[in-house]
């Protein structure tokens, strides 16, 4: 560190402190000072004894001052050097953007056209990857010989027979090479619980905050592991039964992937009995708390959001969306009503919840305000009252999870009918169909903020510009399934296709 950057740093002791100050809070994050200038979604993760500072107003000479000066700084050029990361299920808050960097918008995986790199990862999953720093992070699960998966639009109830031995395994790759850093057995049994056709045994989507990966393997448990992927601690948190409430019997396998907040992992578990939403101490597994919820089985992922002084986990249902408290998993607002089979994820921007499901008679989405309080049900499905900003009945996602580009929503079905919607009071700018019209989309987009990606079942990823105006300006091929939701990280996309993990980027 150069005298002149030391001195220019203690021009401005408030600044020190105040970083100090939010290096020493309990969440550990200094991403909300840095953020904007370092171009960052992420933030840094430090030890909880990590000692506290020397008073910076003491001055330049002070030795102590020099070496949190140095510290600080060099902190603050890593973040700004560091690429983003994206750490859960659709990133951070299940946003679905990064918008750092402009991603290809075609490429060509024969010709190696704006393919960084293409690894093979055994296995069937459906888990997305996920970025810390130069490591992604990526679970499976392989079983001997091929697992059958079906693809397409149709609907089968009846499960897939693969009750063979299987092996749930993490996995870490270069970011910047695509080599496998190690491959590591997490666990190793039959199945507790059978899955769908279209699914996997592994299709919930590892988390991270850059101390530890914690993942769900379906019924085999909750696993932590530490980030060479050693395992810390598992909970065995029962079968996982999650099936179509009308026919019981019926095991379709779990996909709700963990969230790791301020030191704790949120879990949500919407089974055919005993669903909960629980909160478990990230360093050693211990419960904390657990809410028990009244619902059918739903595949969604919790949202974790801040509205003012609290911290609000978000959940989608069919009698139970809602939010509850995340200090004591008290609820704090609850909706009954839409799709009957919830699978996307609510997404946060705007002040505004936006909750979507599309199964049965109902297929809403809908923008919630984050005051919201009680019982917040309307009187008819399509209604709005004080806590509903906007609605419409008919417009929702059975699969995918929309996605917030600025003052626009962009909601794609399971056919590939897009529809961009105002993000603040639910105006329908264009409502079009990508794709075909025969193939399924399961997998859902993301964005770097100019443009949108939709990955099709069966492997095309369809361009669109995110400016409200409808277009399809490149269709480019992945040349296998595509079931896994992407993830994107600096301009990079990373797609999970059947066999392989493929980084496109220029």
């Amino acid at each position: 560190m150069s005298k002149e950057s030391k001195n220019q740093m203690f021009k401005h002791p408030d600044v020190v402190e105040k970083l100090w100050s939010e290096l020493a809070s309990p969440r550990r994050n200094f991403l909300p000072l840095l953020g904007e200038r370092a171009g960052v979604r992420a933030g840094v993760s430090l030890h909880p004894n990590f000692p506290a500072p020397p008073n910076p107003r003491r001055g330049v000479g002070s030795p102590g001052a020099m070496k949190t000066a140095s510290l600080l700084f060099g902190l603050l050029v890593a973040t700004n050097l560091s690429a983003a990361n994206w750490p859960q299920f659709r990133g951070l808050q299940a946003a679905g953007t990064d918008t750092n960097s402009a991603a290809p918008t075609q490429w060509d995986l024969g010709k190696q056209q704006s393919v960084r790199w293409s690894t093979p990862v055994p296995g069937l999953a459906h888990a997305s990857p996920i970025v810390w720093n130069d490591r992604v992070y990526v679970t499976t699960a392989v079983r001997p010989g091929k697992a059958a998966l079906k693809v397409g639009l149709y609907g089968d109830i009846a499960s897939a027979n693969d009750q063979e031995p299987h092996q749930w395994r993490l996995l870490a790759l270069d970011k910047a090479t695509g080599k496998v850093v190690w491959d590591n057995l997490g666990h190793e049994s039959v199945p507790r619980v059978k899955r769908h056709p279209k699914s996997s045994h592994c299709s919930s989507t590892a988390a991270t905050d850059g101390r530890r990966v914690v993942a769900i393997f379906g019924s085999e448990g909750l696993f932590c592991f530490d980030m060479e992927g050693r395992r810390i601690w598992n909970k065995d948190l029962g079968p996982m039964d999650s099936g179509y409430y009308q026919v019981p019997g019926a095991q379709w396998g779990f996909a709700s992937s963990p969230v790791i907040h301020d030191g704790k992992v949120v879990v949500l578990c919407d089974l055919q009995t005993n669903s909960f939403l629980a909160v478990f101490d990230a360093a050693d597994g211990r419960e904390l708390w657990r809410a028990p919820r009244k619902d059918v089985p739903t595949w969604g992922t919790p949202t974790v959001a801040t509205v003012g002084e609290q911290t609000q986990i978000l959940i989608n249902g069919w009698h139970h969306s809602g939010a509850y408290d995340f200090e004591n998993g008290k609820e704090i607002w609850k909706l009954d009503g839409g799709g009957d089979i919830p699978v996307p994820t609510p997404v946060v921007a705007n002040g505004l919840a936006y909750f979507t499901s599309a199964h049965g008679k109902f297929r809403p989405i809908c923008a919630i305000r984050l005051e919201a309080r009680g019982n917040i049900t309307p009187a008819d499905l399509g209604a709005t009252n004080a806590a509903i900003a906007w609605v419409h009945a008919r417009q929702g996602n059975y699969m995918q999870t929309p996605i917030v580009v600025g003052d626009r929503v962009y909601g794609c079905t399971d056919s590939g009918v897009l529809t961009c919607f105002d993000a603040k009071i639910g105006v329908i700018s264009y409502s079009e169909r990508i794709g075909s019209g025969s193939e399924g989309f399961t997998a859902s987009p993301v964005s770097d903020g100019r443009h949108l990606f939709f990955a099709s079942e069966v492997g095309n990823v369809y361009v669109v510009p995110a400016d409200g105006k409808f277009s399809v300006v490149a269709t480019n091929k992945l040349e296998e399934t595509c079931m896994a939701s992407p993830a994107i990280a600096d301009g990079t996309l990373l797609f999970r296709t059947r066999e392989h993990l493929i980084a496109i980027g220029r």
